[in-house]
């Protein structure tokens, strides 16, 4: 029992090596990754295991006229890995071959190869997970030729004769066969191990590409971003040419063949056409199959990937390799599927900036229309103010109105852009001087400022109504009237600006309600339009902030992150972190 189930097991090596060959099969690979089977691959894997399963006879012991062998190793693994169908027809293979072989348990090998084959698709069909583990795989097995014993016993006859063979073949074969399919599987989850750690490295690569073109493909597709993506592409990956168009032109090629396919070209290969023409993903494997006009040249093979933006096609992107003769110019699988991958991350940065675009047009436009109301709000005031002075001071109110029109001026011009803290200053001021010419004594202003913060910029009309609010609701109420202080304070990576008055103060209940839209009317309004471009323009963080007690006055402050006030880049830097 010993020496055969050693022969059993050195005999069994060629099969293991004959599974390791087959793992590396196109087809055999579909079937274990579950992707796109077909019934040809189907009946190819029936065929090609029914045969394993013949060969399993063929190199198996003959004992007392009949054979101990791994012939069930076959079936079962295609039932194993394919499913019922799969192992019912390998097991017919296998099991009539070994019928029409003849001897006294022909019958019995040939009905227990077609029921372990079967039943090893039973397993599959059932079991849950998307491979079967190989220690389910060795007690399947096992089992299965136990069964076999027992058929053998149960139809071959004489019972005595099969009583001998299975005391001698049975344990070895239950050992080998079920360490054999074990063995198989084992192979099979490599395969299946392969293609995840592929799959982890083409992640990893993609969202390496993806963060580094984010910043270039969120202004869209056109030269310039096309052209520092294909070159992050190229230095990445191990392609000889990288190359991204639109349904036109060629809008980026680096790499070899760049002397010819230049940017701004009309489209020059023939798998690029058939591409944007059908919106499938073209692989092309020979030069031929690429199509290229200029017949010298050196791109090999390629695969092209369509690029949407809300299933529209827009683009293509291209991984070409060719050019040297020392190495492998044939598209690798590894590289298709990652030209997939970024075909499809590209096209989501495309519709994430066109919908960063619109963001952007909606938010410019709910800015002006905040300003219009903060506009008409001041603009009212100023006029009853210049309207008391006509009669009695018209030079007074002359002065006023030319004020007022350079304050409107500079407003009107920088609707929903940015000015240097100092130009907010100076509009307060032409604020404040139609204030005091109005209620005199009654309305004192001090100022807090540090003069390092003079040059960087703000959103244009956002202190002012603050002020405002001061003054109207906080110090002229009060009737002897009070003090406004305006303070702005360079705080390492903020500017904290505040403004706070002696007045009247809110009482709990208006303060609870303060900043929320459609709140009552005077100080509200102010504040909620304010806050409301604050939270939009930066984030929560720089909302305003109102501290106020009844009969002793109110604070109101907020703070503008600096990194994104500096002169040179104000404009790039507040749409990065908005749009």
């Amino acid at each position: 029992m010993y020496e055969l189930l050693i022969i059993l097991a050195e005999r069994f090596s060629i099969i293991a090596l004959l599974a390791f060959v087959l793992s590396k099969a196109e087809f055999f690979k579909k079937i274990i990754y579950n992707s796109r089977v077909t019934k040809k691959d189907l009946l190819l894997t029936m065929v090609i295991f029914g045969v394993i399963g013949i060969a399993g006879t063929y190199i198996g012991v003959p004992i007392k006229d009949a054979i101990a062998n791994s012939r069930v190793v076959g079936p079962m693994v295609a039932g194993l890995i394919g499913g019922p169908l799969v192992g019912l027809g390998a097991g017919l293979i296998a099991g009539v071959h070994r019928f029409f072989l003849g001897g006294f348990t022909a019958m019995s090998c040939g009905i227990s190869t077609i029921l372990e084959g079967f039943s090893g698709g039973l397993i599959r069909k059932y079991y849950k997970g998307e491979h079967v583990p190989w220690e389910l795989a060795f007690v399947a097995g096992f089992i299965g030729e136990a069964v076999q014993m027992l058929i053998i016993l149960a139809t071959a006859r004489p019972f005595s004769q099969a009583l001998e063979l299975v005391d001698i073949v049975g344990l070895p074969m239950m050992i080998v066969n079920a360490t054999g399919i074990a063995v198989f599987m084992v192979i099979i989850k490599s395969v299946f191990d392969e293609k995840e750690q592929i799959s982890a490295v083409q992640a990893k690569i993609a969202l390496d590409i993806a963060s580094k073109t984010l910043p270039y493909l969120r202004k869209g597709l056109n030269e310039e971003s096309a052209q520092k993506t294909a070159e992050i592409i190229l230095a990445c990956t191990n392609v000889s040419a990288v190359a991204i168009t639109n349904r036109k032109k060629i809008l980026a090629h680096v790499g070899i063949a760049s002397d010819h396919h230049k940017v701004g070209m009309p489209l020059l290969t023939h798998a690029t056409k058939e591409t944007i023409k059908t919106g499938e993903i073209r692989i092309a494997k020979s030069k031929d199959e690429i199509g290229c006009l200029y017949e010298d040249c050196p791109l090999s093979s390629a695969v092209i990937v369509p690029l949407f933006k809300y299933d529209k096609l827009v683009g293509t992107l291209k991984l070409y390799k060719g050019g040297n003769k020392s190495r492998n110019n044939v598209i690798s699988n590894t590289e298709i599927e990652l030209a997939k991958g970024l075909g499809h991350l590209i096209s989501y940065q495309l519709e994430i900036a066109d919908a960063e675009y619109q963001r952007k047009l909606a938010t410019e436009a709910k800015l002006e229309a905040l300003q219009a109301q903060i506009n008409p709000h001041f603009l009212f005031n100023a006029l009853n103010t210049v309207i008391s002075f006509i009669r009695t001071k018209p030079d007074k109110a002359r002065e006023l109105l030319i004020n007022l029109s350079e304050y409107f001026r500079h407003n009107l011009k920088n609707v929903g852009k940015y000015v240097t803290i100092e130009q907010e200053l100076n509009n307060i001021n032409a604020y404040l001087y139609i204030e005091k010419a109005r209620f005199g004594d009654k309305l004192n202003v001090e100022q807090d400022i540090d003069k390092s913060v003079l040059s960087y910029y703000m959103p244009s009309f956002i202190l002012q109504p603050i002020v405002e609010n001061a003054v109207k609701h906080g110090i002229i109420p009060k009737g002897e009237g009070g003090n406004i202080k305006i303070k702005i304070k360079d705080e390492k990576n903020y500017i904290n600006f505040c403004v706070e008055d002696n007045g009247i103060g809110i009482n709990k209940k208006e303060q609870e309600n303060l900043l929320k839209e459609g709140f009552g009317k005077g100080v509200g309004i102010g504040l909620y339009n304010v806050n409301e471009r604050l939270t939009t323009i930066f984030c929560k963080d720089c909302s305003l902030m109102v501290e106020s007690k009844e009969n002793i006055g109110t604070k109101v402050s907020f703070k503008i992150p600096k990194t994104y006030l500096k002169k040179d880049d104000v404009y790039e830097k507040i749409e990065s972190i908005n749009y």
